[in-house]
Protein backbone atom coordinates (compact mmCIF):
# COMPACT_ATOMS: atom_id res chain seq x y z
CA UNK A 1 0.00 0.00 0.00
CA UNK A 2 1.10 3.42 -0.78
CA UNK A 3 0.67 6.74 1.28
CA UNK A 4 -1.42 10.17 -0.39
CA UNK A 5 -1.97 13.03 -0.02
CA UNK A 6 -5.50 14.50 -1.16
CA UNK A 7 -6.13 18.32 -0.87
CA UNK A 8 -10.29 19.40 -0.71
CA UNK A 9 -10.60 23.22 -1.38
CA UNK A 10 -13.57 24.94 -1.18
CA UNK A 11 -14.35 24.39 2.34
CA UNK A 12 -13.93 28.13 3.51
CA UNK A 13 -14.47 28.62 7.66
CA UNK A 14 -14.65 25.16 8.60
CA UNK A 15 -14.79 23.93 12.39
CA UNK A 16 -12.67 21.72 14.23
CA UNK A 17 -16.19 19.89 14.75
CA UNK A 18 -16.80 19.68 10.68
CA UNK A 19 -13.49 18.45 9.55
CA UNK A 20 -14.05 15.65 12.60
CA UNK A 21 -17.33 15.09 11.31
CA UNK A 22 -16.07 14.69 7.76
CA UNK A 23 -13.04 12.26 9.11
CA UNK A 24 -15.60 10.25 10.39
CA UNK A 25 -17.36 9.86 7.88
CA UNK A 26 -14.22 8.64 5.47
CA UNK A 27 -13.17 6.39 8.56
CA UNK A 28 -17.06 4.97 8.19
CA UNK A 29 -16.13 3.46 4.77
CA UNK A 30 -12.87 3.41 4.16
CA UNK A 31 -12.23 -0.60 4.77
CA UNK A 32 -14.46 -0.81 1.35
CA UNK A 33 -11.94 0.74 -0.92
CA UNK A 34 -8.91 -0.62 1.57
CA UNK A 35 -8.27 2.62 2.41
CA UNK A 36 -7.02 4.30 5.65
CA UNK A 37 -7.49 7.62 6.48
CA UNK A 38 -4.49 8.77 8.96
CA UNK A 39 -5.09 12.28 10.06
CA UNK A 40 -6.48 15.46 8.30
CA UNK A 41 -5.65 19.41 8.68
CA UNK A 42 -7.40 22.31 7.36
CA UNK A 43 -7.08 25.70 7.05
CA UNK A 44 -10.20 27.51 7.63
CA UNK A 45 -9.16 30.87 6.21
CA UNK A 46 -8.56 29.56 2.93
CA UNK A 47 -10.84 26.54 2.93
CA UNK A 48 -8.22 24.22 2.75
CA UNK A 49 -8.51 20.74 3.70
CA UNK A 50 -5.85 17.92 3.61
CA UNK A 51 -5.81 14.39 4.43
CA UNK A 52 -2.91 12.09 4.10
CA UNK A 53 -4.00 8.25 4.13
CA UNK A 54 -2.94 4.76 3.18
CA UNK A 55 -4.23 3.07 0.28
CA UNK A 56 -3.72 0.86 -2.69
CA UNK A 57 -4.45 3.30 -5.05
CA UNK A 58 -5.33 7.48 -5.71
CA UNK A 59 -8.78 6.10 -7.65
CA UNK A 60 -9.70 4.41 -4.41
CA UNK A 61 -9.33 7.32 -2.23
CA UNK A 62 -10.87 9.48 -4.55
CA UNK A 63 -13.70 6.75 -4.18
CA UNK A 64 -14.06 7.00 -0.71
CA UNK A 65 -13.97 10.58 -0.11
CA UNK A 66 -16.96 10.64 -2.66
CA UNK A 67 -18.98 8.10 -1.09
CA UNK A 68 -18.35 10.09 2.31
CA UNK A 69 -19.62 13.40 0.92
CA UNK A 70 -16.66 15.51 0.23
CA UNK A 71 -15.04 14.65 -3.48
CA UNK A 72 -11.96 15.56 -3.93
CA UNK A 73 -9.92 16.11 -7.66
CA UNK A 74 -6.09 16.11 -6.02
CA UNK A 75 -4.62 13.55 -4.76
CA UNK A 76 -0.86 12.86 -4.61
CA UNK A 77 0.95 9.89 -3.63
CA UNK A 78 3.55 10.15 -1.31
CA UNK A 79 6.59 8.27 -1.82
CA UNK A 80 9.33 9.66 0.56
CA UNK A 81 8.91 9.76 3.97
CA UNK A 82 11.12 11.00 6.61
CA UNK A 83 10.61 11.08 10.60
Amino acid sequence: MSKYMDVHHGMKGITAEQLQEAHRRDLAIESEEGVHFERAWADPKSGTVYCLSEAPSADAVKRVHSQAGHPVTEVHPVPLTIE
